[in-house]
């Protein structure tokens, strides 16, 4: 079994392979100033509670864009696992770079990148990634398979607080779909701001990378992250939506890494 971690500013995400198939995943609250033990405590309690055999995990494969955590989640696997991580970059993710600094670039979004590829590539045809996370972020591959670059956007969660931060009167609200467009209190009418808003926003990025990729030829869009299907259900400019499409890409990039093909 391989055990993959992702390691992103709002949560981190668990996840246990065997073989292709992911058997559990669990998700925890990111929280900078845990130890190396309160991490071990939660993730040793998870894996009893699914019965998860410990000397079954013969390896473990890591993204991540919280650079404090990343030696504290290391320590965890070397003390409770006698595991030491592969750690997702650019030199190893198996993704061919157009980026000018490819150290830059979030290992979320590398593996990301290598999972659209394997599941949804089709000949001949770019990509794009988007993924709807504390940043919203939108990834261009070519129709050969390059990592090409992006956009990055506020994530909607942080939209949210920032209306409630700099606006006295306006209340924080939970980002979800509204019933109407037009807005009959102000939840509501924020609401509709902040859900429609970035339907639009996603709609409108998508259509200038296709224009830039294709010149509005055929493109595959992917997407992930919390409010992928909620999105995809109000624009047709997302083809496949994944909700575990990091997990997967970690899992692919720690094959390739092991020489396994598949």
């Amino acid at each position: 079994m391989l055990l993959a971690i992702d390691i992103g500013n709002t949560n981190i995400v668990l996840g246990i392979f065997e073989g292709e198939t992911l058997k559990v995943s669990w998700r925890l609250a990111t929280v900078q100033n845990r130890t190396a033990d309160e991490f071990w405590v939660l993730v040793s309690r998870f894996f009893a509670e699914r019965m998860v055999n410990l000397d079954e995990i013969e390896g473990v494969v890591l993204s991540s864009v919280v650079p404090a955590l990343t030696g504290t989640v290391t320590k965890m696997l070397s003390r409770g696992l006698k595991q030491v991580p592969l750690s997702v970059d650019a030199t190893n993710a198996g993704l061919s770079m157009r980026y000018e600094n490819s150290a830059e670039v979030g290992a979320d979004r590398l593996v990301n990148a290598v999972a659209a590829l394997a599941a949804y590539g089709k000949p001949n045809t770019p990509e794009i990634v988007v993924d709807f996370g504390t940043a919203t972020t939108f990834d261009a591959l070519s129709a050969t398979g390059e990592y090409l670059g992006g956009v990055i956007c506020p994530g909607v969660e942080i939209s949210a607080d920032a209306l409630f931060q700099r606006a006295a009167q306006l209340p924080r609200v939970d980002v979800c779909r509204p019933d109407e467009l037009i807005g009959r209190t102000t939840v509501a009418s924020m609401q509709s701001g902040l859900f429609f808003g970035y339907v639009a926003m996603v709609e409108g990025i998508v259509e200038r990378l296709v224009h830039e990729l294709t010149g509005n030829g055929d493109v595959v869009t992917v997407a992930t992250g919390g409010l992928a299907h909620e999105v995809a259900t109000e624009t047709d400019v997302i083809d496949h939506v994944d909700v575990n499409l990091t997990l997967t890409g970690l899992r692919l990039v720690w094959e390739r890494n092991q020489g396994v093909r598949r």
